[in-house]
């Protein structure tokens, strides 16, 4: 891990020498449009996010930047692709925690999550909420808690699929409270939250993305936080903590952009100047504060680094939830 660590420091150096050498390489990038792979559903938080960012780029860079739904094995076969895509700055990956998880925790995987990838810049971290549909009978963690120990196997929690944030965060819970649940994963977050809303699947975790809107349209009710202090944006809902359940904040998934392993260091900073100017205008920064989330906007060397502790801490969380690939 160390020498990794010591390989991309190594490249970021390489990097800023190689702009200052020649800039006009840098600025030739890109010629063509950019391809930006999401490996989940259309509408959930990684995708929406992954859209404004590319809307700001393309403007940027001069050059389209279009994102490409891959969805399938919690973002599985859309990491595993842009591993194996041509290091030429043209198809990327917006990832979420999964990128990580995914390598934890599944079999066969064919990727490392920093070997195989160079970080372009993380966009941002999105607080998880515990939600189930709005005219449901449990109103409160507790209510979900009760009724999962009455009747074990039977309370549905759905995913984006295995290994993801609100997997890893239900699995947590059934943990904490000695309870049995069934995991009913999906290909996306909004897939997933469609199937709450319609009450065929009990509660989940969700990415505070959207949820306002879809509270204020009573089509969800927010059960719990999985953030330290109540969230700002809904001070009367209580935390997990709060309700003796610590250590949630460690599900919050954070989205963020990736390029294939090999990509020359110039293409590198370019893209990653590009996406930290975007998310640097107040409007953008507005935009997803208003969906909830917490903008970073780092660059890549800080990425990397963040990176590589997520791996150790979500090590440890699944160590302590016993979660397994399913």
């Amino acid at each position: 891990m160390k020498a990794v660590a010591k390989a991309v420091l190594a490249c970021g150096f390489v990097c800023a020498a190689a702009l200052a050498a020649n800039p006009a390489a840098a600025q030739s990038f890109p010629t063509k449009t950019i391809k930006l792979v999401v490996g989940f559903a259309a509408g959930g938080p990684t995708d929406v996010i992954a859209r404004i960012v590319a809307q700001d780029m393309s403007v940027t860079l001069g050059q389209s930047v279009v994102v490409e739904n891959k969805t399938g094995a919690n973002a599985l076969l859309a990491t595993e692709y842009v591993a194996r895509a041509e290091p030429d700055g043209y198809t990327l990956l917006f990832a979420s925690l999964s990128h990580i998880v995914n390598y934890l925790i599944a079999p066969g995987v064919k990727y490392h999550p920093l070997k195989d990838f160079v970080p372009i810049s993380n966009g941002a971290l999105l607080p998880m909420l515990v939600v189930t549909k709005a005219d449901s009978p449990l109103n409160s963690i507790q209510d979900l808690i009760k009724q999962a120990k009455e009747k074990p196997g039977e309370v549905l929690y759905g995913s984006a699929g295995n290994g993801g944030s609100a997997h890893l965060a239900a699995a947590v819970l059934e943990r904490a409270t000695g309870t049995k649940m069934s995991h009913v994963p999906f290909r996306g977050n909004a897939p997933a939250l469609s199937e709450v809303m319609a009450g065929r699947v009990t509660f989940m975790f969700y990415p505070v993305i959207g949820v306002g809107e879809l509270v204020e349209g009573k089509k969800l009710k927010i059960l719990a936080s999985g953030t330290k202090q109540r969230n700002p944006d809904f001070p009367d809902v209580p935390t997990l903590a709060e309700a003796g359940l610590d250590g949630f904040e460690d599900t919050a998934p954070w989205v963020g952009m990736l390029a294939p392993a090999g990509t020359p260091p110039a293409t590198v900073a370019r893209l990653s100047d590009a996406m930290r100017q975007s998310l640097a205008k107040p409007e953008t920064r507005a935009r997803i504060a208003k969906l909830g989330g917490i903008t970073v906007g780092d660059t890549s060397e800080q990425f990397y680094s963040f990176l590589e502790k997520d791996m150790e801490r979500w090590a440890r969380v699944i160590s302590a939830s016993g979660l397994k690939a399913q």
